[in-house]
């Protein structure tokens, strides 16, 4: 069965907008075109209704009286009719008067005509003509040549009034292709707007949707993190606040379950763990309850006491674990030099590298500004120096060096001293797993795996590896 590509919520979104926008475009785009030419030649209409009502009442006397062929009035028509202008409108050159302007008498036979050519012939038959000496409403659109539309022309004509009787009509007339390029003016600045505003519509839906489309990849990374059981700082969304309380409700449920995990988890590996002390402890009140000698008495006594601080020192490494693997991200960060918490450490430890007579070098003069937790920072290298020096040999070498490696500052301990077997490099970070020291005792078993989680809390790593003469540690911080 074919299955369709997986195509991002985002994407998927931008294309279900993108339709959206473009067909609004086309149908907003061809009602406003298809509705600019007639509401031009409405509004050109109009104005030629109030043009026609007023020449017909400066011309009504004279053709009352028969004079207006020879009157002033006529004159002046007929030089309306002939002059020139030069008018830039609104991007449109005009250089020649567009209105025809003719007077009828009662009879319907043009008496005067601003571009002298119609005089004397009977227009009774033209609907402005026919209709306004009937005292309705008179206009007419006729075509000039039947093969091109934009050859129409509009005519409107007014009543000629004299003592209250229609006398006859006059007419204004005005091409349509005069006012067509108005029109199409009028379009292309429809068309460019609206492309403009198109497109600006879609940047911002691409925009909108890039943002849903991060915010779920941020939020599908939070979660498959905290599904592998890794350290993820949570996700802030300061638009989309939805997915924060989703991202919320994930951490709670995480909490949750991870209470649950180590409730189980924890019982297990402590029971296991203080079988070996509780045994010994338990043998030895035994066999303190018995008539021993004193030294006997005494031996079995400290016996006693040594297990129980290894209890109790293995419940406090326990519980403090268990709170740093529960914990999401740092609670607190500062400002740190990482040499000097190399020296802080080293200082610390003096004692036993005197003890053990160590040759320690540390070379301070590159030092990398790092941001974390302080406090984790030094318990997690002093974990790995106190390693480093159980297991260096006596009179060894003890390295440390700062390094840059990518996007890290890294904290490289070298001690010199027997490796470690091969089936024990990809154990070491698991908890209660320990190698015996050179003393023979074991430890808790949880140092490592807390350098670990502090290594992860700081979005970094901790690398053990195995170095010609000895072993080399290093735990990586990521830079600011």
């Amino acid at each position: 069965m074919q299955r369709w590509p997986k195509i991002p919520l985002g994407l998927r979104l931008f294309l279900l907008y993108f339709v959206i926008v473009i067909m609004t475009t086309y149908f907003v785009s061809s009602t406003l075109l298809k509705e600019i030419k007639p509401t031009v030649r409405q509004t050109t209409e109009e104005t030629l209704v109030d043009m026609a009502n007023l020449l017909a009442v400066l011309v009504a006397d004279d053709l009352a009286n028969d004079t207006l062929q020879s009157s002033k009035i006529a004159r002046l028509i007929q030089q309306f009719g002939n002059r020139s202008v030069d008018a830039a409108i609104w991007g449109v050159d005009k250089k020649s008067m567009t209105h025809r302007i003719y007077v009828t008498d009662m009879s319907g036979i043009v008496v005067a005509d601003s571009w002298q050519q119609d005089v004397g012939r009977d227009f009774s038959r033209w609907n402005d003509v026919y209709l306004t000496l009937r005292g309705q409403y008179g206009a007419r659109s006729t075509a000039t040549d039947p093969n091109d539309p934009l050859s129409t022309v509009m005519h409107v004509a007014a009543p000629v009034i004299y003592q209250g009787q229609t006398i006859g009509s006059l007419t204004v007339a005005k091409a349509n292709r005069s006012v067509q390029p108005f029109i199409d003016l009028s379009k292309q600045r429809v068309i460019n707007w609206l492309a403009v505003m198109s497109v600006l519509v879609l940047l911002v839906g691409a925009v909108i949707a890039w943002r849903i489309n991060s915010a779920l990849k941020k939020l599908s990374v939070y979660a498959y993190k905290m599904g592998r059981g890794e350290k993820a700082a949570k996700p802030v969304f300061r638009v989309f606040y939805e997915y924060g309380q989703l991202s919320d409700a994930l951490a709670d449920m995480r909490n949750q379950l991870d209470g649950k995990n180590y409730v189980e988890s924890y019982v297990e590996t402590l029971t296991h763990e203080l079988k070996s002390p509780l045994s010994g402890i338990k043998g030895a009140s035994e066999l303190l309850q018995m008539p021993l000698e004193e030294a006997k008495r005494q031996r079995f006594a400290t016996n006693i006491e040594r297990e129980s601080e290894r209890m109790q020192s293995l419940i406090d490494k326990l519980l403090v674990l268990a709170k740093l693997e529960k914990q999401p991200e740092l609670e607190q960060t500062s400002d740190i030099n990482s040499a000097d918490l190399v020296h802080y450490v080293a200082d610390t430890l003096n004692i036993k590298m005197e003890q053990k007579a160590v040759k320690y070098q540390f070379d301070d003069t590159h030092s990398i500004a790092i941001v974390g937790d302080i406090f984790l920072l030094r318990q997690a290298l002093l974990n790995l120096f106190d390693n480093a020096l159980d297991f260096v040999t006596h009179g060894g070498e003890l390295e440390v060096h700062i390094v840059q490696r990518d996007e890290h500052c890294c904290f490289v301990i070298f001690n010199e001293g027997p490796p470690i077997p091969d089936y024990a490099l990809a154990r070491l970070t698991e908890r209660f797993y320990s190698l015996p020291r050179a003393n023979g005792n074991k430890s808790t078993g949880l140092g490592l795996n807390f350098v670990d989680q502090v290594a992860k809390l700081h979005f970094g790593y901790l690398q053990i590896r195995n170095r010609d003469k000895g072993v080399e540690v290093t735990l990586a911080v990521k830079t600011p």
